[in-house]
């Protein structure tokens, strides 16, 4: 917790101080939460905005899922926000190519605009995520994000729920920001998160066990042995289905996030998008002392084949991915 009241605005200032560089991640970053609210508010109308929660025809987005009336609506978002900042590309879950958005901009955002639409008509949390890296070779601005995610000068999601809430990372520690409804301003809530290094708590969609490889049986049937079994201890299971809900509970009080590839057809690498959601929540889980994998190999060390490259993901408490990294 923090002793004073700092908003998000602030904590950029002092951030980028005079840095220009910095100055720019912060323009993008503002940029990302003004249209996040705009996204939250809509959220919220829940079942009176029944027709953003309808797939739009046949139409599916660049990674093949079915594409929501309200993922559409905030990629559109995000791009206008994006407009009047150093951001010269957005690469987004959405679309096929990279769009351009400003010809002098220094930067590339990577951006899931609504992780979790499948769950908009439950009322369960939603979110943005977001990945930040600058525009190293202007002549060829995919090359910026085809490469290892260490290379993100920042990351962070926002989280449509009872509260809208930014987990950010600028490469030191990952902050909690709320947003005040009185106010409307984001205000820090947590200067430096750490995810506790030992966890009894895993998430993962358990129904499909029949289709994992038997590292991943193995170390499910070890937890649910409990206490008589090798693990020694009992354990909890928590599965929401939207990753940033889920990613949030693991910043809050620890745990590991477990989506592996299996069997199905279209699931053998994993179905998580390695540039737009595993990069990000790889930095902030980083930063906040925890870790991230794709089972064995460390998320921020892999280099993407495809701009829309899928891929399993093991993240949170760090003793229990590295446990988990041992059954592979």
């Amino acid at each position: 917790m923090v002793s004073e009241i700092v908003t998000l605005q602030a904590f950029l200032d002092r951030w980028s101080g005079d840095d220009a560089a910095r100055k720019a991640v912060a323009a993008a970053v503002t940029a990302i939460t003004e249209a996040g609210v705009g996204i939250a508010d809509l959220v919220a109308r829940g079942p009176l905005e029944d027709g953003l929660a309808k797939i739009r025809g046949d139409e599916a987005n660049a990674g093949g899922d079915a594409q929501k009336e309200l993922d559409v609506i905030a990629e559109e978002r995000i791009l206008a926000a994006l407009a009047a900042t150093p951001v010269a590309f957005l690469a987004s879950e959405e679309s096929e190519a990279l769009i351009p958005v400003n010809p002098a901009g220094s930067l590339v955002v990577a951006v899931d605009p609504l992780d979790g639409s499948s769950n908009i008509d439950t009322n369960v949390s939603v979110g943005t995520i977001y990945s930040i890296m600058p525009l190293d070779t202007p002549e060829d601005p995919a090359a910026s994000v085809m490469r290892p995610g260490r290379h993100q000068v920042a990351a962070g999601f926002l989280a449509y729920g009872p509260a809208t809430i930014l987990v950010a990372t600028f490469g030191a520690g990952t902050q909690v920001f709320v947003q005040d409804r009185t106010s409307g301003d984001f205000v820090l809530a947590r200067t430096s998160v750490e995810i506790p290094a030992d966890t009894k708590e895993y998430g993962i969609n358990q129904s499909n066990v029949r289709h994992w490889a038997p590292p991943m049986k193995a170390y499910l049937d070890d937890c649910l042995a409990g206490k008589e079994g090798p693990r020694g201890k009992d354990f909890n299971m928590r599965w929401v289905g939207s990753m940033v809900a889920d990613a949030f509970r693991i910043f809050t009080r620890g745990g590991v996030y477990v989506y592996p590839g299996d069997k199905r057809k279209g699931y053998e690498n994993g179905r998580l998008r390695l540039i737009y959601e595993a990069n990000p929540v790889a930095f902030l889980t980083e930063q906040a002392k925890g870790a991230a994998t794709d089972g064995s190999t460390r998320i921020l060390d892999i280099t993407p084949h495809h701009i829309h490259q899928r891929i399993p993901l093991v993240f949170g408490s760090k003793a229990e991915v590295e446990k988990i990294a041992a059954y592979y």
